[in-house]
């Protein structure tokens, strides 16, 4: 079993410990961390962007992105979709044809060799289950849905307000040291709560508005981040 909970496939094994090479030589350090990752974005397409290139409403593009305040991008986006009439059979039919990004799996399966995970997303439940499957099933702590009798989605429940940081503040109070990921808005509190913050293909006013953090591309290029994270932190 992984550290993360999830069985290890053989044939994947050696390109996840491939991954690691620079962690190799981190020097040590005790204790637990816990490796905070963004959902879409990082290891998922973007929902919404996908919703709207499936129903050709560019209004649905918009994300965390472009709009910091999540509650003005969630009221906008139940606006639109009561325009529209679409309901959450709608969106998660456009999900169900949605998978993990190229390397996403084994860059997650390798993290959880080597870190206890969890994803910290500002989604819905309603909407990840599909791709959580795909994923191994690790960790997700997100939101909930209002959805009435027709499949219309009247509301949305946030698990806690600004979320991701306060998840970050409570494992800081179980004495677990946190690196975190992400790639909008919408992570950077959490980045900025962890021991180590880590962008992930960021927009560009992300990455100018938060330079303290450094930015990775590639699966590679975040794993050799999270080692050499460990190393500061540790």
């Amino acid at each position: 079993m992984s550290a993360g909970g999830g069985a290890v496939a053989p044939h994947r094994t050696a390109s996840r410990r491939a991954m690691w090479y620079h962690a190799e030589a981190h020097g040590g350090g005790s204790g637990v961390i816990v490796a905070c990752l963004d959902l879409e974005g990082v290891l998922v397409p973007e929902i919404w962007i996908n919703v709207a290139e499936r129903t050709g409403i560019e209004a649905l593009r918009r994300t965390t992105r472009d709009e910091p305040d999540y509650d003005v991008l969630m009221k906008y986006r139940l606006e639109i979709l009561a325009q529209h009439d679409l309901g959450l059979p709608d969106i998660q039919d456009v999900i169900g044809g949605m998978g993990p990004l190229e390397g996403a799996v084994d860059f997650l399966d390798a993290l959880r060799e080597r870190y206890q995970v969890v994803i910290l997303s500002d989604t819905f439940y309603e909407f990840a289950d599909p791709l959580m499957r795909q994923l191994g099933r690790p960790t997700l702590f997100c939101h909930s849905l209002e959805v009435d009798g027709e499949g219309r989605v009247v509301d949305y429940r946030l698990r806690q307000q600004d979320q991701k940081r306060r998840a970050v503040e409570a494992f800081h109070g179980l004495n677990l040291r946190v690196i975190a990921a992400g790639d909008s808005y919408n992570d950077t509190a959490m980045l900025g709560a962890a021991d180590a913050g880590i962008l992930f293909r960021p927009p560009d006013n992300v990455i100018e508005e938060f330079p303290q953090f450094p930015v990775t591309r590639t699966y590679d290029e975040l794993a050799a981040a999270f080692a050499d994270a460990e190393k500061r932190i540790g």
